[in-house]
């Protein structure tokens, strides 16, 4: 078993956004070799990339996994989930996160950094949920069904003062004002997550399914990543668009019709439509790719989440890697790494009975 593991760095394949230096690297911490029961030195750097959502989670384990590991280097280029994966499969990488779990062409690929014959595991280690987030003047909240969602990202929705969003907010003093929806235009994990929500529970409004990279015929104002949406719907007024929940700041937020309430998000309400959603079907025991239950009625659940995902090979080519990766992995979905990466950025801490599911899977690496 490993003791206070932790390891896991970034290959910046584009400028390094986020970067750790290792400290006091002549006193490295130890750890107990996965493979042996000998004593270890932890040190070395581990090479990856991928979702920009965790940015702000990735900074805080980096931040407390190199007090405990100073022997080790740590990194995150948070290129988008789209890239990592690509990065990852092309073995420039060792391990990726990623809003969205691998496509069966993915998975029926070859991954240069992992044993042929082989192939990767997946398994969430960040549960967010998605902000629906706007700015108009004078106004900080709304209520907005999925159908109302749907028809304003779709296009078919195009001003404030529209009936289907009155009707959703009595009393509100809305605009007669153009709406301006902004969404990624970069291939994206938090596009999937959030369409995948518009298509399920109104596929009549949102007929183009799930989807990674936006469709061109909803028109709306495309930004990269999701810096680049916050800050195009803070720069105008009668914007709204669709970011990670920690990212939101001052900006105006949308609650969910969910059953018979509308729901604002929070950690709690993410976290239980993900322990309520069964797991996709067909997949290894060594893959935990959730099907989130977007259609739930359960009082108190946000449907609109995004889950991430950590993925690395079960057999590592090279054997460094495999400590490196497993000792990563388990700090990760630790509690402390959990607790570490809520107290900054404010994602659902995943739930015990996943954390013994996914430490099996880190268990095996070799």
């Amino acid at each position: 078993m490993l003791k206070k593991i932790s390891v896991f760095a970034v290959f910046a394949v584009g400028a390094l956004v986020l970067s750790g230096c290792a400290a006091n690297e002549d006193t490295p911490a130890q750890t107990q070799n996965p493979d042996s029961t000998a004593a270890a030195m932890l040190e070395g750097t581990l090479n990856g990339s991928g979702a920009s959502s965790m940015a702000a989670g990735m900074n805080a384990w980096i931040a407390a996994f190199q007090i405990e590991n100073p022997g080790v280097t740590v990194n995150y280029d948070p290129t988008g989930s789209g890239t990592g994966r690509a990065q990852f499969q092309s073995g420039a990488t060792f391990f990726t996160g990623s809003d969205s779990y691998f496509k069966e062409e993915e998975l029926a690929g070859e991954f240069p950094s992992c044993e042929p014959g082989t192939v990767a595991w997946e398994f969430p280690v960040w549960i967010s949920p998605i902000a629906v987030i706007f700015n108009l003047d004078g106004i900080s909240n709304l209520n907005l069904d999925g159908a109302t969602v749907a028809g304003i990202f779709s296009g078919q929705i195009t001003m404030w003062n529209d009936q289907a969003i009155q009707a959703s907010n009595p009393g509100v003093s809305l605009p007669e004002l153009a709406i301006t929806a902004v969404h990624r235009s970069d291939e994206s994990g938090t596009s999937k997550n959030f369409t995948d929500y518009l298509f399920a529970v109104a596929p009549d409004v949102w007929s183009v399914g799930a989807i990674e990279a936006w469709p061109s015929e909803f028109g709306g104002e495309g930004a990269q990543g999701t810096s680049g949406v916050v800050s195009a719907v803070s720069g105008g007024n009668g914007t709204i668009g669709y970011a990670d929940a920690s990212r939101a700041g001052e900006l105006g937020i949308v609650a969910i019709k969910v059953g018979d309430e509308f729901v604002g998000y929070s950690a709690e309400a993410a976290a239980a439509v993900v322990d309520a959603s069964p797991l996709v079907e067909g997949r290894a025991d060594y893959d935990l790719a959730v099907k989130i239950d977007r259609n739930t009625t359960a009082a108190g659940v946000y449907p609109i989440v995004l889950v991430s995902y950590l993925m690395g090979c079960n057999d590592y080519v090279d054997n460094d890697m495999a400590i490196l990766a497993k000792a990563w992995a388990t700090f990760l979905i630790s509690e402390e790494g959990q607790n570490k990466a809520a107290a900054s950025a404010g994602n659902a801490p995943i739930s015990q009975s996943l954390r013994e599911r996914a430490q099996a899977i880190v268990d095996l690496i070799k």
